[in-house]
């Protein structure tokens, strides 16, 4: 069984997707595009809030975005492996949903399930196109899918884009889907502890690197993403 989506995006944690490319998500979708959102782990190792409160978190931030489904994969957060394990679970998902696109973490980022999400997640997308790779998935053996590009947001360190995505209109439902996470942002009221990312700087950094990156296209608001190979087009009018 399948549900074929145009784009399917990993993320290590709950929230990772949300923060790295979620004005990217809500502008697809706009423009009639199935995305679908998958989570590597539970991100039960997070100092605030609690699993429980992040599924719920999860699923108001995928309908902010109206997102065709979330799954998690339920690995464990901090010591997932990228090995044939972990590459398997990966590869049912994508023979599952079929994505033309998939979107994951970042390259290299400060925390470490972030870039080794990045290469499990790129791996499988490879692997998920061998046919003597077998799968099973409620009992139905899987047919080999292979997406057409892997693209990776960015997240906490600032790498340089190899390409933007203008998300002017839509940085307003990337801030709201990222809020849906209360738990882990910044909250003045709040008396868990202060991490990195629960600062005020840190929420308007999520802003003020979307406003540079539109700056250096001339819009807006911009998202950024780094590619594995060249990214093609037919034509130069469709660099416009």
């Amino acid at each position: 069984m399948s549900l074929k989506v145009d784009i399917l995006a990993f993320g290590a944690h709950p929230d990772d997707v949300e923060l790295g490319c979620a004005g990217t998500i809500a502008k697809e979708i706009s423009l009639g595009r199935k995305v679908g959102i998958i989570d590597l782990t539970e991100g039960e190792l997070g100092t605030r809030g609690s699993v429980e409160i992040r599924y719920k978190e999860a699923t108001k931030a995928s309908e902010i975005l109206g997102i065709s489904f979330r799954e998690n994969l339920k690995m464990r957060d901090g010591f997932f492996k990228n090995d044939e394990e972990h590459q398997l679970q990966v590869i049912r998902m994508i023979r599952k949903y079929r994505p033309k696109i998939v979107l994951c973490n970042a390259i290299d980022d400060r925390h470490v399930d972030h870039g080794k999400g990045a290469k499990l997640v790129s791996d499988a997308c490879f692997l998920s196109g061998l046919k003597r790779i077998e799968t099973v998935l409620e009992g139905e053996k899987q047919e080999a899918w292979r997406p057409d590009v892997v693209y990776h947001y960015i997240q906490w360190k600032d790498l340089k884009p190899d390409f933007v995505v203008d998300i002017s209109g839509f940085m307003d439902k990337k801030l709201q889907a990222i809020m849906a996470y209360d738990s882990q942002f910044y909250n003045p009221n709040s008396d868990e502890m202060v991490t990195p990312i629960a600062t005020k700087n840190f929420l308007d950094s999520i802003k003020y690197r979307s406003q540079d990156l539109g700056r250096l296209i001339g819009t807006d608001f911009a998202e950024g993403f780094t590619v594995e190979r060249y990214v093609a087009v037919n034509s130069l009018g469709d660099l416009m």
